[in-house]
């Protein structure tokens, strides 16, 4: 008798904040469009004259240490022991030097802000494509989630590198989902991919659903020795050896990941084990957590891409060291969460349940944010709700997938 009480509260109380949900739905985007405007219009503003004009060291900060170590290297300088940040591999140096190579770093500033304004153009493009928004405010919103969150500002700020990444990353992706599997889509897909890497720990993950999605194996090979073709080509600015600039480059990479870099870390493997005295099983443990990423990926492989997209930037954002612009990467799983709640393939409760996470996701993603927001001790309450929001969305994603495939069985024995 208790237990079908209770049951009927839990029902009740459901049924109200549906009916609720459902009579604001329109008003509460409205209001979440103001505000997501106000915040893209101060936000992007101060972060591009931080990326343009900012004279101070932290005006283009990592901008400025691509610039250098690049320089160097086509120098014929091995960065790795020698500039502090020096964590990026070979090939993200020959990635890099069409943008700050050949120019002095001021131009270099102005053409890294040209083409950030061509991504970010790039990346609404995709998202409105993607998401399944009908209506012009579902548009409009979807379309200020690139502007409006603190992760693309503190990456225009800093001049790094994941606005640039994520709509490479993202058109490989759809092209081999959605392409013919013809020879031009796969170059051109793995193009991207290998732009992509240029910042392996936001992109790597990725490489799994190129391995295994198409379900061919010509586009991961074509990513594989594009890949090492740039490494290769990298290498033959140096002195060294390519194995022995590998070796430099990973105990560089340790180096600053453990010492210099940790106060930056946040909501990721890294972060914790550093927190509780582990350090030393963190690289063991970011592989672990990526090989269950790629068994769930091989697993799940026929189901939405937009799902396997969601639960590896998820993966991605936690397996290994990522500072705040990378959150940049959870607007993937918000588009998913958006296609979800409009899809309805599944039960009425799932398409509430992603409204609900998405409104709560983006709250937390919104410029300017509370990691530099707040004061001590403030801003570790935010960081440890956004990722107990963030975690709460991985679950329900891996949740929501194996529910999908189920019902797709169901489907099929009928």
């Amino acid at each position: 008798m208790k237990d079908h009480l209770k049951r009927r509260l839990d029902n009740l109380n459901t049924s109200d904040l549906k009916a609720w949900w459902g009579a604001h739905r329109t008003s509460l985007l409205h209001t979440a469009v103001a505000l997501m405007v106000i915040a893209a219009m101060f936000w992007l503003g101060y972060q591009f004259w931080r990326l343009l004009g900012d004279p101070s060291p932290k005006g283009a900060i990592d901008l400025k240490q691509r610039y250098e170590e690049t320089r160097l290297w086509f120098g014929g300088k091995c960065v790795y022991g020698i500039l502090k940040m020096a964590t990026y591999p070979p090939a993200t140096y020959a990635l890099l030097w069409p943008f700050v190579g050949w120019l002095t770093i001021t131009q270099a500033r102005w053409l890294w802000a040209a083409t950030t304004l061509l991504a970010l153009g790039w990346s609404i493009r995709l998202f409105l494509k993607e998401s399944l928004a009908q209506t012009n405010l579902e548009r409009v919103f979807i379309a200020l989630i690139p502007l409006s969150i603190y992760g693309s500002g503190a990456t225009i700020g800093n001049g790094q590198l994941m606005v640039h990444l994520l709509p490479c990353l993202l058109t490989s992706l759809l092209l081999l989902g959605k392409g013919k599997g013809l020879w031009r889509h796969d170059l051109l897909a793995a193009c991207l991919m290998v732009f992509a890497l240029a910042k392996p720990s936001a992109s790597a993950a990725f490489f799994w659903i190129v391995l295994f999605f198409p379900e061919r194996l010509r586009p991961s090979l074509l990513v594989v020795s594009g890949y090492v073709a740039l490494t290769v080509l990298a290498g033959t600015f140096q002195e060294l050896n390519l194995l022995e600039l590998l070796h430099r480059w990973i105990a560089s990479s340790r180096e600053v990941l453990a010492h210099s870099a940790v106060k930056y870390s946040n909501s990721n493997l890294h972060s914790w084990s550093l927190y509780f005295g582990l350090e030393k099983w963190c690289p063991a443990g970011s592989m672990l957590i990526l090989m269950g990423l790629g068994f769930w990926t091989y697993r799940y492989r026929r189901a939405d891409l937009w799902l396997l997209i969601g639960v590896t930037a998820l993966v991605s954002r936690f397996h290994t060291y990522h500072a705040w612009y990378d959150d940049v990467l959870v607007s993937l799983p918000v588009i998913t969460l958006f296609r979800i709640a409009k899809s309805g393939r599944l039960k009425e409760g799932y398409n509430f349940a992603a409204e609900l996470l998405l409104a709560v996701t983006l709250l937390f993603l919104v410029a300017p944010g509370g990691l530099y927001l707040f004061p001590h001790p403030w801003n570790l309450l935010y960081v440890q709700a956004q990722t107990f929001v963030w975690v709460s969305l991985l679950i329900f994603l891996l949740f929501y997938a194996r529910q999908e495939k189920k019902a797709q069985a169901q489907g099929q024995n009928r």
